[in-house]
């Protein structure tokens, strides 16, 4: 997987010598010699990951990163530091600044572009969630992104798989202020838990006994339930062939023994916070998804669903010699509420309407809102006879008690009429619902309140 890489260091042989590294794996490599360059690049969306020297004149590397980090616009570009400062209080300064990595000079080659192709894993990732959130945007839903500025990534959950006591406990005194966490020794369990609880981390040892931490790894990657929480290693010097394997497997950071306090309460943070963001943009798509097919009143699909899904529904009840049988109903005299009370007293009994009908119904039948006071239900594996004994049910549901409006001060009764038919000789959508108001029609004409059917 490529991506466009910004070197930026004040000493041209050092971008050299990136550039060359990296280009041999085909990224596309772009260079600035200073912060404010650059600054500027990234506010103009020209980079995916950022390799970041530290000491530079005027803005250091620490000034540069907490103002990408600040920006909305860039605080999603993962940024590495490269540097000779190898000192856990420079690797905490540059994790408390908002960088993903701390790389340390003379680089390593290998560890350098097995990080730089797990970072930019996740970076298409959160574009595509940042692109549809700014979708979402334009139809009313809250843009996630400033709220999520503000994370420190704390109070998370975290589950720490660690078989040996020692460490566990270590790893737990340093965490218990800022995090809540859960402790697994056995690593079938331990999956188990991931799967069933809401971790924002799950922190595993390498040294597992008797165990292969990168399987757990990979089986926490294969879950769909656990597929994005955030993979942490705590590894010894001697597994860096290991800790590369990982971050190909998707494991997203790591830390290695003796654990700096700081730095692992640093890194954690950033993991948590990262989850949170994406896990904002992800609430957003989810939002706009629900707003473009389902009716913001009732919570019920709205009319763009079920024409999408209609034909879908007669296929499979063609394809399996299934019935199939559609209801349509209308809210007798719904006018009269929204003139003698109100369109909000109207939009009351909407509601209520949406949540008897529903109750009275199957959770199998889909019930869809086509606008007005009109709404359709289509019922699967349901002949003519049945379904005429489901909308007799709807129709005395709606019936038998008055809807109360005003919050309770009033109270008013509703009745409805009801249209079914079924799929018949003539499968097509727009046939069956010409049939089912065919249906809809006789009940008015005959006095409302009452449940016809069309038998093709």
């Amino acid at each position: 997987m490529t991506a466009r890489i910004l070197v930026v260091d004040d000493l041209l042989p050092n971008i050299k010598l990136l550039e060359a590294r990296l280009t041999a794996e085909y990224f596309d490599v772009r260079a600035a010699t200073s912060g404010a360059e650059c600054l500027a690049l990234c506010s103009e969306a020209t980079c995916d990951i950022v390799l970041l020297d530290v000491m530079m004149p005027g803005m250091d590397g620490f000034e540069v990163c907490r103002r990408l980090k600040r920006n909305p616009h860039t605080m999603h570009i993962p940024v590495v530091m490269v540097t000779a400062l190898d000192q856990p209080s420079d690797r905490v300064k540059g994790i408390e600044a908002g960088a993903d990595d701390f790389i340390t000079k003379p680089v390593d080659e290998v560890a350098l572009i097995a990080r730089v192709r797990s970072l930019t894993r996740l970076k298409v990732v959160i574009d595509e969630l940042r692109t549809r959130a700014a979708t979402a945007a334009t139809l009313g839903i809250r843009n996630p992104i400033p709220e999520i500025s503000a994370e420190v990534g704390e109070h998370g959950r975290v589950l720490l798989v660690e078989d040996r006591v020692s460490s566990s406990e270590r790893l737990v005194a340093a965490l218990h202020h800022s995090q809540t966490v859960d402790v697994e020794t056995n690593p079938q369990e331990a999956l188990f838990k991931a799967a069933e609880m809401d971790y924002h981390l799950i922190i595993v040892s390498l040294g597992l006994k008797d165990f292969d931490a990168l399987r757990l790894c990979s089986q926490i990657r294969s879950l769909e339930r656990t597929r994005q929480v955030p993979l942490l290693l705590i590894a010894d010097l001697e597994d860096r062939d290991r800790v590369i394997r990982g971050l190909d497997l998707g494991v997203n950071d790591y830390l290695t023994r003796p654990v700096d306090r700081n730095e692992l309460m640093a890194r954690v943070r950033t993991q948590i916070r990262r989850k949170r963001y994406a896990d904002s943009l992800r609430d957003s798509l989810q939002a706009s998804i629900e707003m473009a097919v389902v009716d913001p009143l009732t919570g019920l699909h709205n009319r763009r669903y079920l024409e999408s899904h209609f034909s879908s529904l007669l296929d499979q009840s063609a394809g399996r010699g299934r019935p199939l049988s559609l209801m349509i109903l209308d809210i007798d005299h719904f006018k009269d509420v929204n003139d003698t009370f109100g369109h909000e007293a109207g939009d009351e009994v909407l509601k209520q309407f949406a949540g008897r009908v529903r109750g009275a119904v199957r959770t199998a039948d889909l019930m869809c809102r086509l606008g007005g006071e009109e709404f359709v239900i289509v019922m699967p594996d349901t002949g003519i006879v049945v379904a005429e004994k489901i909308g007799e049910r709807v129709r005395a549901e709606v019936q038998a008690e008055p809807f109360p409006i005003e919050g309770g001060r009033r109270s008013i009764r509703i009745t409805v009429s009801i249209g079914i038919a079924d799929r018949g000789r003539d499968p097509h959508p727009d046939a069956i619902f010409r049939r089912a108001d065919r249906a809809l029609y006789r009940s008015k004409h005959d006095g409302r309140n009452r449940v016809s059917a069309d038998a093709a």
